[in-house]
């Protein structure tokens, strides 16, 4: 298994995509098996011709991609200005099940497990990995990951949002020869090839974990037997002046997903919006169906955090002596990330290359991001989801 990521800035579609398969090809000295792209806005005008432009230059066997608000390649980010991201890899003994799927073709959540294997083409591979492309505006994202889980409980599923555009149709999915203004494309890969994930929220934890004692659907009603409110503005009226005007714009809410989970560490909690409060009653309504005896604990957002939280996590990865097979590794990344919430370009690949180093890193920024938390997969914001490709043996 070999990787070789690229990028140009070029304003020329077909200058910058004659730059990306030139170094790629360099670097591979082969054809690709896979090949990954991300075209900026900037190129919006040329996105039907992707296909065609990137075939010719370095005939992938699967060719997948998409629209983007900022691209990533060669582990540089590129935002707010023309980009082009190439990234291809050699898979020997890999097996690729390309598909795409429309929001009206999506089995119903009871459908058997068969319906979702045949929606993705029957990949020949029990546990395939999956790398998963959206469109925010015409296909339900939420169901489609629910449906996946389903059917491949064992299978890591990650990727991200296409971005770039307005509205519906105004984004493209790239799936070999077509670009598509809708729906869903995928890869399931089979054999030789594992998947691992590193998925940073850019959160940390304030006060302490608590059970939910009383809840509705995604209303949180109690803590440990108090008001949620009230038990919020305990740990409001305990934190530092920074941290609670911090509060006021950035707070969250981490769910533990796994019931057996009694001490929850950095990277178990799923991270969901507070999206409201009623000071009558005194419940939080939450980004997510809450149920009695979850453990819960509230959070705070900002750079220094996100940066601290991903230093964390890759270092984590790294000590636990998996990367060392690492071939090459994707990041799809919020757009509410990069220089908007650092201040500078290149946060997030500047941490992965330092931590984990030089691993061929392509990407993009994305509408929301797809990866797992305690083994089930959701969409994200804010965050970003790391997929590190590695063989079996």
């Amino acid at each position: 298994m070999k990787w070789a990521s690229a990028v140009s800035e070029s304003g020329s579609l077909e200058q910058a995509i004659g730059e990306c398969a030139a170094e790629v090809k360099t670097r591979l000295g082969a054809a690709p098996d896979l090949a990954v792209v991300f075209a900026s806005p900037h190129h919006a005008g040329g996105y039907d011709r992707i296909p065609q432009l990137a075939l010719e230059q370095i005939a992938p066997g699967c060719l997948i991609g998409s629209s983007a608000g900022g691209v990533i390649g060669g582990g540089r980010e590129v935002e707010q200005r023309p980009g082009f991201s190439l990234t291809a890899a050699l898979l020997p003994g890999v097996d690729i099940t390309p598909f795409h799927v429309e929001n009206e073709s999506l089995p119903d959540l009871d459908a058997a497990p068969g319906a979702w294997r045949l929606m993705v083409g029957e990949p020949p591979d029990d546990s395939p990995q999956f790398l998963l492309i959206t469109d925010p505006f015409t296909i339900r994202s939420d169901n489609l990951l629910l449906g996946l889980d389903y059917a491949f409980p064992r299978s890591v599923k990650v990727g991200g949002m296409a971005s770039g555009g307005p509205g519906p149709g105004s984004n493209a999915l790239i799936l070999d020869g077509k670009v598509h203004p809708s729906g869903a494309v995928g890869l399931a890969l089979g054999g030789d090839v594992l998947i691992d994930t590193i998925v940073a929220q850019g959160c940390r934890p304030i006060g302490k974990p608590m059970n939910i004692t009383k809840s509705s659907r995604n209303l949180l009603l109690e803590l440990e037997g108090t008001p949620a409110l009230q038990a919020l503005r305990g740990i409001y009226d305990s934190l530092d002046q920074g941290d609670r005007d911090l509060a006021r714009h950035s707070l969250f809410l981490g769910v533990v997903m796994d019931e057996f989970q009694e001490r929850p560490q950095l990277g178990d909690f799923l991270i969901r919006n507070i999206v409201g409060m009623d000071p009558r009653s005194g419940a939080l309504a939450i980004g997510q169906e809450l149920r009695e005896g979850q453990i819960v604990q509230f959070h705070l957002r900002d750079a220094r955090t996100s940066a601290e939280e991903l230093t964390a996590l890759m270092r984590r990865y790294r000590d636990s002596e998996r990367n060392e097979r690492v071939a090459g590794a994707l990041l799809f990344s919020c757009l509410g990330r990069g220089e908007g919430l650092y201040g500078r370009p290149d946060h997030d690949t500047g941490v992965f290359c330092d931590t984990l180093g030089e691993i061929p890193l392509g990407g993009f920024f994305c509408n929301g991001e797809i990866g797992p938390v305690q083994g089930a997969t959701y969409l994200h914001g804010y965050t970003s989801s790391f997929g590190l490709f590695r063989p079996l043996g």
